[in-house]
């Protein structure tokens, strides 16, 4: 059975960071990566990264946001520095495979004074 499990999320101070983790079970997946869901906003992807390693960042995110993948732990991570109140969202893990995608259950970052 595939699984994707979220950990990481909570509230942050802007400026401040966090680290968001994904670990897969079931299968091993091409591609990995996070999306985030706003309130009242369509979900949008954040940033994935391939088995081989290359990524493909929103331009929101550049600079800021770090995603790096332990393919033997079949885990993907996301390092979230310099945050800002935007930011503040439910985060899901993405997996794809062929022609099947999968998600995780997301787990919310608040980004509040």
């Amino acid at each position: 059975q595939v699984q994707l499990v979220e950990s990481g999320g909570g509230l942050v101070p802007p400026g401040g960071s966090l680290r968001l983790s994904c670990v897969a079970s079931g299968t091993f997946f091409s591609t990995m990566g996070w999306y985030r869901q706003a309130p009242g906003k369509e979900r949008e992807l954040v940033v994935d990264i391939t088995r081989g390693g290359s990524t493909n960042y929103a331009d929101s995110v550049k600079g800021r946001f770090t995603i790096s993948r332990d393919n033997a732990k079949n885990t993907v991570y996301l390092q979230m520095n310099s945050l800002k109140p935007d930011d503040t969202a439910i985060y899901y893990c993405n997996a794809k495979l062929a022609l099947k995608t999968y998600w995780g259950q997301g787990t919310q970052v608040t980004v509040s004074s």
